[in-house]
């Protein structure tokens, strides 16, 4: 089983300009590192809560379906499946018909449920699910504590990036950041 995102989201969560009122900058000089700092820490928050922020496309890759029918999507929130594909021994694609799975987009880790199981077709990742994830194509869309916490990362980053090489970072969380994506982290049993 192999996650990847296939298309990127176009914009990110915090603007430029709210960076850099929250870092108390007026200057142009830093915009390409303030603009850095913010996909990272748009990156780290989705890595560590198992989220896609703004709308993106992500495949997952199978080997087989599970015998019960029932595939797990680790990234949330799920708003669609694109297509899902399965390939045969030559390598020809064939799209699984929409009337043949439902999606549980509600459940967290969102469910992909077969009603009848395609016929096995290729022993490495013979099923390829493609779908898109994200609270929406805009920041205004992601939830404000996530922004909060974006916001944090940026500051403290931008604050303590000259302290210690640029291998050592990041170097540390600021206090609060976990308890601003405490919610949202997935947790498992």
């Amino acid at each position: 089983m192999t996650l990847y995102r296939t298309v990127a989201p176009e914009a990110e969560p915090v603007t430029l300009a709210e960076a850099k009122q929250m870092l108390r900058i007026s200057h142009d000089s830093e915009d390409d590192l303030i603009s850095g700092l913010i996909r990272a820490a748009r990156e780290e928050v989705e890595a560590s809560c198992g989220l896609a922020l703004i709308d993106q496309q992500w495949r997952l890759a199978l080997d087989v379906l599970p015998p019960l029918g029932r595939v797990l999507l680790r990234r949330h929130p799920v708003r669609e499946i694109v297509t899902i594909t399965m390939f045969g021994e030559d390598g020809e694609g064939e799209t699984v018909d929409p009337a043949s799975y439902r999606l549980d987009a509600h459940a967290r880790p969102a469910r992909l449920h077969f009603r009848t199981l395609p016929d096995p077709r290729k022993a490495a990742n013979g099923y390829e699910i493609d779908f898109k994830a994200g609270f929406g194509e805009a920041g205004t869309d992601v939830p404000d504590l996530i922004q909060r916490a974006i916001l944090q990362l940026v500051v403290h980053w931008y604050e303590f990036r000259a302290h210690l090489s640029p291998k050592d970072q990041p170097v540390s969380y600021p206090a609060g950041y976990e308890r601003l994506i405490a919610p949202w982290r997935a947790r498992r049993l």
